[in-house]
């Protein structure tokens, strides 16, 4: 099977991108240097296409509480015009994909599910919604999402729109316009940095596309692709589902318990089991690792103590470009997550030494 190609596919391949195929799309992997384009982000600033992610609107009087059951979080405590990172769980508490969830009216919620769990988490709502009064529709073909990513961000999109963008929060959203296109402009991204992610129509995002990519020249801005947007999220330590996240996993043992709302009315899916991991723990905990080996640890990777034993397995790992050596994500038994443990990863049969630290690995100034 073919696969399927975003609205700016044309625009890509103009730019020199090279491809690659992911989750059923065929996406930029690059277009020059995936170190040139990961430090563009973390100085000046990177334009993403994002079309290949999943997009389910959820409608009517009691959309809210529909998603209140069907996921983690305390959806209906989302403000109008604002978002929430939360996950989907299976009963027994393991994660079927993290989301974010955009309050777009008073009764509408727009959910954004990762490419390759976009059709599972669809199933699971659609599901989940039966018996309550709403409506859920995949509306991932009626968008294009646009990402503008780096401490440039606002100073490039400020001259394409009329919304003051200072006065939009992080991880709140508006219906605006962006070089004349109707919009929903979110302030949330998965780089580390500030920024902005563009909703769009699809007919629409040429348009936007080579606007974006004209006023943001001036400071430095690149088009990027999907390598350099895991080396930037790794640094900041945000999770990727396939590797942090899992169906085997819950969210207590990637340190995102707090994404859980115990405490919120009525039941959910998955909520006497993860009640009862939070109160008996977990056997083994996400944590960083770092080593001033540019042989960086990958996934798979066994971890092992002071004595050689295995004690876990790398989850995600590269030579960091902001930091200049390699810095790695992992699960390892709860034993050995204090930061400053020393341990060793299997590096293709030859022991590396790492070190446990806080994430994440890197933090912006402001």
């Amino acid at each position: 099977m073919d696969s399927r190609r975003t609205p700016l596919h044309a625009e890509h391949e103009a730019l020199g991108a090279a491809f690659t195929d992911f989750a059923g799309w065929r996406m930029p992997l690059r277009y020059d240097s995936e170190l040139a384009e990961h430090h563009a982000v973390r100085t000046a600033a990177g334009l993403f296409d994002l079309t290949h992610m999943g997009e389910i609107l959820l409608s009517g009087p009691e959309a809210a509480a529909a998603l209140d059951h069907a996921l983690v979080g305390h959806v209906s405590a989302i403000g109008l015009g604002r978002a929430r990172y939360t996950m989907i769980c299976r009963e027994d508490g393991g994660v079927i994909d993290d989301l974010i969830v955009y309050r777009t009216g008073e009764r509408e919620y727009l959910v954004v599910a990762n490419a390759s769990n976009a059709a599972v988490v669809l199933d699971a709502l659609v599901s989940r919604a039966d018996g309550f009064d709403t409506t859920v529709v995949d509306a991932s073909q009626d968008h294009a999402l646009l990402a503008v990513q780096g401490p440039r961000s606002a100073e490039i999109l400020g001259g394409l729109t009329p919304t003051d963008l200072d006065s939009v929060k992080y991880y709140a959203s508006y219906p605006t316009e962006v070089a004349g296109k109707d919009v929903l402009l979110a302030r949330t991204g998965y780089t580390g940095e500030d920024g902005f992610e563009l909703f769009v129509a699809p007919a629409d995002a040429p348009t936007v596309w080579q606007r974006l990519l004209e006023a943001g020249q001036p400071h430095g801005l690149r088009p990027a692709g999907l390598g350099c947007r895991d080396t930037l999220r790794l640094e900041a330590g945000m999770p990727l589902y396939g590797n942090e996240l899992s169906a085997q996993r819950s969210p207590y043992s990637a340190n995102l318990g707090r994404v859980v709302k115990l405490d919120k009315p009525g039941d959910f899916v998955g909520r006497a089991a993860l009640a009862a991991i939070a109160e008996s723990g977990v056997d083994s905990v996400l944590v960083g690792l770092t080593t001033p080996s540019r042989r960086a640890p990958r996934h798979g990777y066994p971890v092992l103590d002071a004595d050689g034993a295995v004690i876990g397995e790398i989850t995600s790992g590269a030579l960091s470009p902001t930091l200049g050596h390699s810095v790695a994500m992992a699960y390892v038994t709860t034993a050995n997550v204090e930061p400053g443990t020393k341990l060793s990863v299997d590096v293709r049969g030859r022991h590396e030494p790492v070190e446990v630290v806080p994430l994440p690995f890197y933090k912006r100034a402001n």
